[in-house]
């Protein structure tokens, strides 16, 4: 049993040996000895190394035909010198297949001679296309000049729309010549042939302006914002404004990220354009006319006839009090202990101050319900009657809030540059 198991182990290794010798035949890199080879594929062989010699970049690519498979061996010093002996010895009568084993050569003298002819073939192209790269610069030239004469021209065009934006104008205007000039920038390099290069860096501004949108969200917004609302104007420098039934104050500017605000208090506010543009605005300077009104709580046990007519009489001596639209008065609320009556009237806010108007009939009517024993709710009868000396009667100044308006036109000077309201200001978006 021992000598069977010998014999089967001889048996396999000679079978791998034999395996071995045969793929040894086409896995060496230098050719196989002429005597393995038969006659044909010696010749087949010959015929393809005379037509690799016929190349001057193959002079030292050799090559074997076994059984009609050529194998090519050897150094190149470009690619497509490789490729072209594999074309080579494909297009050569008796190869049936062709097995590539050229190496680029690695050699410095070989890589330096590779890039000085890439170099000298690129000055060369360039010095054969300078009057092409004349023209096309030319073209540039005139694009841009001709982009600068029709955004001039887009005055006419928003003259007829009856449009007299200035930020507007000065947006078309920019928009028209970097359209024009871009347009300019296709034809030259269309010229050139470098129709890809458009391709490429107009796919990468895509990428990269996609990035710094998501980068600069908020403040693409609020500028686009601010473009809206200069178009839209919900207010005018100066205006007394509410926004968002939150921010109250006077408008100082406008500009491409912000919106200013100066409180009635003096002090300078800065409200991002996106949450102006999103929200309500009340403006209050947009009709002069203005009602105010304010409530007397009175005694269930007094006249509330009476009371309407002595508060009104009592009102309309108020200067400032506008007689059209005529003041008036209304019962809001009936309690078990009170009773409460709205006294409502109009002011002209460009004229006068709405609260010192207000505050001037709170005083009047309070005084005349006293003085005529109208009880207000709460109030005991003997503090109805009528006091032992006169009441001090402070000068009724019902003229309109002008406290900072000097703050109002020297922060109102410092924006004008960058104030997108103002009609004076011809700047354009940067």
């Amino acid at each position: 049993m021992l000598r069977s198991l010998a014999t089967r182990i001889a048996l396999a290794c000679s079978l791998c040996l034999a395996f071995c010798a045969q793929a040894a035949a086409f896995d060496t890199t230098t050719p196989p000895a002429a005597s393995t080879v038969n006659p044909q594929d010696r010749e087949v062989g010959r015929r393809v190394d005379a037509r690799l010699g016929q190349e001057p970049a193959l002079g030292r690519v050799q090559a074997s035909v076994v059984d009609g498979v050529a194998l090519l061996h050897g150094e190149v010093v470009q690619q497509e010198d490789a490729k072209l002996a594999e074309s080579i010895a494909a297009q050569t009568r008796g190869v049936t297949r062709v097995e590539n084993r050229i190496e680029l050569s690695t050699h410095l003298r070989d890589r330096f001679a590779v890039a000085l002819e890439a170099v000298s073939e690129k000055l060369v192209r360039l010095v054969a296309a300078t009057p092409l790269l004349v023209i096309a610069v030319g073209i540039v030239f005139l694009a841009s000049w001709l982009g600068r004469a029709l955004s001039r021209r887009t005055r006419w065009f928003l003259g007829h729309l009856h449009s007299q934006n200035p930020y507007l104008e000065g947006l078309v205007q920019r928009v028209v010549q970097w359209l024009v000039l871009v347009c300019g920038l296709l034809i030259a390099l269309d010229l050139l042939g470098a129709s890809s290069l458009v391709g490429a860096v107009l796919g990468s501004a895509g990428v990269a302006g996609l990035v710094l949108g998501f980068a600069f969200k908020d403040i693409a917004e609020n500028y686009v914002a601010g473009i809206l609302l200069s178009l839209r104007r919900p207010f005018a420098p100066g205006d007394h404004v509410m926004i968002d039934r939150v921010h109250e104050g006077k408008v100082v500017a406008l500009t491409s990220r912000a919106t200013l605000l100066m409180t009635m208090d003096g002090n300078q506010l800065a409200l991002p354009n996106a949450l102006v543009f999103r929200s309500v605005v009340l403006n209050f300077s947009e009709n002069p006319k203005r009602r105010f009104d304010f409530l007397v709580p009175l005694d269930p046990a007094s006249s509330v006839g009476d009371a309407q007519r002595i508060g009104l009489e009592a009102m309309q001596a108020i200067d400032g009090l506008l007689p059209d639209p005529p003041a008036y008065a209304l019962i809001t609320e009936y309690l078990p202990d009170r009773m409460s009556v709205q006294y409502l009237g109009w002011v002209d806010q460009k004229r006068n101050s709405v609260p010192r108007v207000r505050s001037e009939a709170m005083r009047r009517v309070k005084r005349a319900l006293d003085d005529q024993g109208i009880r207000r709710a709460g109030v005991p009868a003997s503090a109805v009657a009528p006091p032992a000396q006169p009441e001090y009667t402070p000068p009724a100044d019902t003229s309109a809030d002008k406290e900072i308006d000097a703050q109002l036109a020297q922060a109102q000077r410092a924006k004008d540059s960058e104030n997108l309201l103002d009609d004076r200001n011809p700047s354009t978006p940067s």
